[in-house]
Parts: structure tokens; sequence; C-alpha cells
């Protein structure tokens, strides 16, 4: 049964080459026929240039039993949110050559924050985009929503969707002893995911009610704490609103059956992060086939494309404080 992993990423060579160009963070270091990321806040790593061979991956795309992968920028670079000078070359470079893949590929188009224009969005999906991807702690709090508010407005009338994806990654204190490799991905991502959907539930839905946003990582597991967040009175009743997905990646049949408990079927949708982590068969496969249509077809059609996937347009509940 073929499907979708909505959650994958990619390095391409005119990108990867201005990256080894700069010379501060984020940067690419180049050393023979090694590469490596050096990020604020995260120890440098190996950039597997194998792992980012289009044609590779599509092998492995199609042995996971799918047919399309939508690859989105690395968040955790910060690139969204350096200076807009900065920024444009790169986040041009990506989005050029990610677009240029064509099918099996498609792509959450990356823009800049600062001083953001609702035009970059129209603009990358008339080249083809699926929708756009930010980074999660640029959008965790109040002002962060406001200050987005001209690309998410762009992305409510187009019907298109956004994808929350951890970063940016703070920069670690001069002196600082190094954390091991997993540190970030398990304290920050899983904070910024978080604040990010506590966030859009109490600001980001009434300001965008047409909105259809896909969390990765279930969110951190935000949804899971759904009954501390009404003991506290924050907006427990969020975990009902049925144009916010969550996509699966790094977890497992454990946290699906609980995901599923919390938010329901309808909402989770199949994303890998490959190359990050290995891309192997869609995890509701262990739950049996219907879980895996609904996250690797269902859900991903809804999410994709709202109105013309379902017939109908179901509204999202108002994000009110529980009482």
């Amino acid at each position: 049964m073929p499907g979708f992993d909505i959650h994958q990423h990619l390095w391409p060579e005119p990108f990867t080459a201005l990256l080894a160009e700069r010379a501060s963070v984020p940067y690419v270091r180049a050393e023979d026929e090694r590469r490596s990321l050096v990020l604020a806040g995260e120890p440098e790593s190996r950039i597997d240039r194998r792992a980012q061979d289009p044609d590779e991956r599509a092998e492995q795309l199609a042995s996971a039993g799918l047919h399309r992968a939508l690859l989105a920028i690395s968040s955790p670079l910060g690139i969204e949110t350096l200076p807009r000078a900065e920024a444009t070359p790169l986040l041009e470079a990506w989005n050029a050559a990610a677009l240029a893949l064509g099918v099996p590929f498609g792509v959450w188009g990356a823009v800049a924050l600062d001083e953001p224009d609702g035009a970059d969005v129209d603009a990358l999906l008339d080249r083809g985009a699926a929708g756009i991807s930010l980074p999660a702690g640029a959008l965790a709090s109040a002002q962060g929503l406001r200050h987005a508010a001209p690309l998410l407005a762009v992305l409510e009338r187009r019907d298109a969707p956004l994808l929350l994806h951890p970063g940016p990654a703070p920069a670690r204190a001069a002196g600082a002893a190094p954390e091991p490799a997993w540190w970030p991905a398990l304290t920050t991502y899983v904070a910024e995911l978080q604040a990010a959907w506590l966030a859009f539930a109490q600001w980001g839905r009434p300001a965008h009610p047409a909105l259809r946003v896909v969390f990765a990582a279930l969110a951190g597991g935000a949804p899971l704490h759904v009954e501390r967040i009404g003991a506290r009175g924050g907006p427990a009743s969020a975990v009902h609103d049925p144009l916010v997905f969550y996509d699966t990646s790094s977890y497992g049949p454990r946290a699906l059956e609980a995901a599923i408990r919390v938010v329901g079927l309808d909402a989770l949708v199949h994303g890998s992060d490959a190359p990050v982590l290995a891309l192997q068969q869609a995890p509701g496969h262990a739950l049996g086939p219907g879980v895996r249509a609904a996250l690797t077809l269902t859900n991903p059609a809804r999410l994709l494309h709202g109105d013309a996937a379902s017939g109908t347009r179901r509204p999202a509940r108002p994000a009110t404080v529980a009482a």
C-alpha cells in the first residue's frame, strides 16, 4: 500500500556549499571529503553525503512501501531567524534545489522570519510547495505568533498547511560543558514543540481559525498533558482541534496508542525525520493495516488538501480555557 511520509530532510549541494562559505554559525566545516555541521547549542555532527542522494532516498522510500516524501529544511540550523540579508540566499538555495527534485518528493517551503513577508509564502506556494515549515521556538509565544501572522494569514487564505518543526536551537553559554549528541532532541526540541502547541492553542487558533497545522514529533507529547493542562486552567480543549495534526517521527506503537486515546487516530500522520532517523515502515504498521492507512494516506490527504480530500471542512473548536 503506497502512502506519504510528511517529514524528511535533505541537504542539496548548492545549499551545503553556501553553508560551507559561512564563517559563523550555522556553517558547514569541509575537510577533504568529510563535511560537518556546526550549530549554536548542539554538538558538531557529520553530514552523511550518501544519505543526501535523492535517488538513494527515493529507493528507500519505495522499500518502505511509500510513494511520496515531503522535505523540510532543518530548522535547528536557525536559518529562518537569521537577518534577512543572510537568510535569503540560503533559503532560496534550499527551496530551489528541493522544488527541482520533483516526484517522489514534495516540499515544505522555508521563509525568513526577519521582517516576515506574506509574499514569500505566496511565491513558494505558486512554485509548488505543499505548505510552509517554521521553527517551533519562533512561534512559542503570543509575540511570536503575532510576528509570524503575515505568513500564517497567507497559508490560511491559500488553504495550505503549516509544519511546526523544532528550532531554532539556543546558543550554549560560553564555557559550558558539551552535552551528549542526543541532549537537544530530548530537551530543547521537546520544550519548543510543547510551548508552540500551547501558544497556538491559546492565541494562534483564535487568530487563524481555518489554518491546518501539523506538529513534528507528536508536538513533544503536549496533548498527553491534557489533564495537567486542564487542572492548571490551560486550553485543554485544544486536543479536539480537528485542524491540528501530529507527525509520528521518533515515536512507536506505545506512544501512538497513547496519542490516539487523547487526540484520536484522525489527527496522526506518518513522518520519519529521515535521514536523521532511519527510514523504516510507518509505525502504524505494527498497529494494523487500518492504522497504517490512516497515518500514510487518509490523514495526510486531509492535512495537505483539506476540503478537497474530505469533501467537508470540520470547523476547529475554539481554544477555550478549560475549567
